[in-house]
C-alpha cells in the first residue's frame, strides 16, 4: 500500500473502523459464552415476570453488552462505504474469529505446569487447566453458532440498511439503522442461542431458549434506540474529518 494511499483521509478512517469493528466482534464471540442474571447483576429483586414459563432474574448473553456497539459501526460503514466495505470487514471479523477460537483450542490442550493447575486455589478454583477449557473451549457448537448468526445478521442488515435507504433517500437516518437492526438481530439472536444451546449438548428446552433469546433481542432492540444519538454524533464527527464534499462523495458512491 502506497503512502499517498494511507494519506487519504478515507482510507485511514475506514482501516480504523475495520479494526473497531472486528476487535469488539472477536471479544462479543469470547464473552459471549457466559450468561449473566440481570437483576442480580444491579443488585435489585428479580422482577415479577413469566416468559414461555421461564420465571426468576433476567437472563442475557455477556456478549450482548457489546453488540450495541457493532451496529452503530456496521450503520456508520454502511452509510459512507457501502455493502462491499461491510461485507468486507464481516468476512474479515469471522475470520479472525475462527483465527482466535484455533489458538484458543490450541492452547487448551498444552500440557499446563503443574503448580500453575491449583495456583488459585484460594481464590475458589481448584483446577485452573479446567477452568480455563470451560471458558475459553466453548465447543463446535458455540462456535458455529457464533459464527453462522453473526455473518446472517451482517448480510442481512446490509441489505435491509440499503432497501430502506433506497425508499427514504438520504433522511431518516435513525429509521435505516434501527429498521435494518431490528431485521438482523431478530434472526442473529435466536439462530445463535438455537445452534449453540439447543442443538449442542446443552439441550435447552425450547422455554429456556425463547425466553432467553427473547430477552436479548428485546435488550440489543432498546440499546440500539438508545445509541441513536451516538450514531449521529460519529456521523457529524466523520463529516468534520473527512469534508462535506468528500463525505457527501462516499455516501453517494455507497447508495449505489
Amino acid at each position: 500500500m502506497s503512502a499517498h494511499l494511507l494519506e487519504d483521509r478515507a482510507t485511514r478512517l475506514f482501516i480504523g473502523l475495520a479494526a473497531f469493528f472486528c476487535v469488539t466482534a472477536l471479544l462479543g464471540e469470547f464473552i459471549g459464552v457466559k450468561i449473566f442474571a440481570l437483576e442480580d447483576t444491579l443488585g435489585i429483586a428479580p422482577l415479577a415476570w413469566n416468559l414461555f414459563g421461564q420465571t426468576g432474574s433476567m437472563s442475557f448473553t455477556a456478549g450482548t453488552l457489546l453488540w450495541p456497539i457493532i451496529f452503530v459501526f456496521t450503520d456508520v460503514i454502511n452509510e459512507f462505504y457501502g455493502k462491499r466495505g461491510v461485507r468486507m470487514i464481516s468476512w474479515v471479523a469471522v475470520a479472525l474469529i475462527l483465527y482466535g477460537f484455533i489458538f484458543a483450542f490450541a492452547a487448551i490442550h498444552l500440557a499446563p505446569a503443574p503448580w500453575w493447575v491449583d495456583a488459585a486455589k484460594d481464590q475458589g478454583v481448584p483446577d485452573y487447566q479446567a477452568a480455563y477449557a470451560a471458558v475459553f473451549g466453548q465447543g463446535l457448537w458455540t462456535i458455529a453458532g457464533s459464527v453462522i448468526a453473526f455473518l446472517l445478521g451482517q448480510l442481512i442488515d446490509v441489505s435491509v440498511f440499503h432497501r430502506i435507504r433506497r425508499l427514504t433517500g438520504e433522511k431518516y437516518v435513525w429509521l435505516r439503522a434501527t429498521g435494518s437492526t431490528a431485521v438482523s438481530q431478530l434472526v442473529d439472536s435466536f439462530v445463535v442461542l438455537y445452534i449453540a444451546f439447543v442443538l449442542g449438548p446443552q439441550q435447552w428446552p425450547t422455554s429456556l431458549f425463547m425466553a432467553v433469546s427473547t430477552v436479548n433481542y428485546a435488550y440489543k432492540m432498546l440499546a440500539a434506540i438508545a445509541l441513536i444519538p451516538l450514531l449521529y454524533l460519529m456521523r457529524r464527527a466523520i463529516i468534520g474529518y473527512l469534508g462535506i464534499e468528500r463525505a457527501t462523495q462516499l455516501r453517494h458512491e455507497a447508495a449505489d
